[in-house]
């Protein structure tokens, strides 16, 4: 019995760190156009990564609407650099759009952490 109540104990703490962690920010945006007219995204993202099973594995460039423009794949966690950088090149961004929305994704969390929206140059 007691065995068993030292496991529950465990497991209710395993599961406030993962809530603990939350969702990925996105810190930093630095976007570029480029001469074909698509648009270079750099983006700082800070997640408190644990390992595999919780860490920051996305970001998205959408519309204001939601539509997803562009997603780069973090391909694995990112422990011991917070925050991190990464690029996504060559995004379309339709004309008319001056504007965009940058998330990161986390593979527990899905998108609930802080985004930004960025003014396009030259829009």
């Amino acid at each position: 019995m007691r065995i068993a109540l030292i496991g529950i104990v465990l497991l209710q703490f395993a599961g406030a760190q993962i809530a603990l962690a939350g969702g990925a920010d996105v810190v930093d945006v630095n976007v570029r156009e480029r001469s074909d007219g698509s648009f270079l995204f750099e983006v700082t993202v800070s997640h408190a990564d644990e390992g595999w099973d919780h860490y920051a594995n996305a970001f998205e460039i959408v519309d204001e609407s939601g539509a997803v423009l562009g997603t780069r794949v973090l391909a694995h966690p990112h422990v011991n650099e917070q925050p991190f950088t990464r690029s996504l090149n060559s995004v379309q961004v339709p004309a008319g759009l001056s504007k965009v929305i940058v998330g990161a994704v986390d593979n527990v969390h899905d998108r609930t952490g802080k985004t930004m929206t960025v003014t396009l140059p030259g829009r």
